[in-house]
């Protein structure tokens, strides 16, 4: 199992539970608070040394700790 940047794995959830978990609405979700820096101050710099690259060519990574990270929260949940 994959460890993920607690800061990345925050954001993820942050972004989640704004608008649901669905991409690629997520997707776009997330540039827009990177973007406005909503989730802490943090924008798209900060995410990526928090291992979190919003980047196109780097989607399937983001996709890989977006699923890691819901399914993680989920398995929490009751």
């Amino acid at each position: 199992m994959e460890t993920l940047n607690p800061v990345a794995r925050d954001f993820i959830i942050f972004c989640v539970h704004r608008c649901h978990k669905e991409w690629p609405a997520l997707y776009d979700e997330m540039c827009w608070v990177a973007g406005h820096r909503l989730f802490r101050g943090l924008g798209y710099a900060e995410l990526r040394k928090a291992g979190l690259s919003l980047s196109l060519t780097n989607i399937e990574d983001t996709i890989r700790m977006v699923d890691t990270t819901t399914a993680q929260v989920e398995g929490l949940q009751p």
